[in-house]
């Protein structure tokens, strides 16, 4: 069991290269399942690692022998690494638990302060006094637009419509879910951090390829998003500033921008072109890496069970 649970541990740092490649070949909406399903079955796996290489060194604490039943400990080996590997590995848990739980708050309280600001609109558009050019898809229940005056002055009213109908897919598709997911997953292991920006990117394209479909104009979109992004990195008027948007939202000026424009312009919906057979073989190493990954998590649990049942004396009583 104590050489299975490493395999999780380490396959994210061959996993997570090899999805990043596959969802830039891929279409976004496909790209954005594909680098969510990635990071969770991975920071399963490795987190189911972790909590493999307590219990056996948990063994050795005489409350835990007594509450398993054990007559001996779990593991052979020498007790002091055991207890060491425990212990490394008991630690991790507890600071990936911390940071998951501290992002989950911090999240929370900024889509709470978001929505409390825009209380008192009826419609799915929040207009927010504030001279910074801004907009941004706020999910709850309902879901809102919630757009800056200094945005509304710097669009025309075309592109506002390209705008709204940005934002509006992020809405529709719930993808600060699919974001959400991402990066409370990366907290549980430092190789899927690197999932995070695309899978932000491949989000954006989505809702850019369903806004340039809403307006039936694929330059009007380029065109609107373009505008948004300049105006939210150099224009401000006199008006006092409003609340910081959240870190947890989506909004059409973020990532990179000019790379987006470029992929509606050029009438593409997915990523740079990559040969059928490298992207088979891509396709494949990472179905490779998850199927590993996860099998060796189970094959280790039902090690870890065979040798609780040993240390019980099941054996020596059948």
């Amino acid at each position: 069991m104590i050489y299975l649970v490493w395999v999780p541990l380490l396959m994210p740092f061959l996993a997570a290269p090899a999805a990043r490649r596959l969802a830039a070949a891929l279409p976004p909406r496909h790209a954005a399942w594909l680098l969510t399903a990635v990071a969770l079955v991975l920071a399963g796996s490795s987190s189911a690692a972790l909590t493999l290489l307590v219990v056996p060194g948990a063994s050795y604490l005489p409350p835990v022998a007594v509450l398993g039943e054990l007559l001996e400990p779990l593991t052979a080996g020498p007790p002091a690494v055991t207890v060491a590997l425990a212990l490394t590995a008991g630690a991790l848990l507890l600071r990936h638990a911390v940071a998951v739980a501290a992002a989950a708050h911090r999240a929370r309280g900024e889509l709470r302060r978001a929505r409390s600001a825009t209380d008192g609109t009826d419609g799915e558009l929040a207009v927010v006094r504030d001279g910074r050019p801004d907009a941004y898809a706020l999910p709850g229940r309902p879901g809102r637009i919630v757009v800056t005056t200094g945005m509304l002055r710097a669009l025309e009213p075309a592109e506002r419509e390209a705008l709204f109908a940005h934002e509006r897919a992020h809405l529709r598709g719930r993808h600060h879910l699919f974001l959400t997911a991402v990066e409370l997953a990366a907290h549980c292991h430092p190789a899927l951090r690197a999932l995070c920006e695309p899978l932000r990117y491949a989000l954006e394209r989505a809702a850019d390829e369903a806004a340039a479909a809403a307006v039936g104009d694929r330059r009007l979109a380029a065109r609107a998003i373009g505008r948004a992004a300049l105006a939210a990195r150099h224009g401000r008027d006199g008006e006092a500033p409003g609340p910081p948007r959240p870190r947890a939202v989506l909004a059409a000026t973020a990532g990179p921008v000019p790379r987006r424009v470029a992929a509606l312009l050029g009438g593409a919906a997915s990523g740079p072109p990559v040969p059928p057979r490298t992207g088979r073989l891509i396709a494949g190493a990472l179905l490779c890496c998850l199927t590993l990954s996860g099998a060796t998590a189970v094959g280790a649990a039902n090690d870890l069970h065979t040798h609780i049942e040993i240390a019980q004396g099941e054996s020596a009583a059948d």
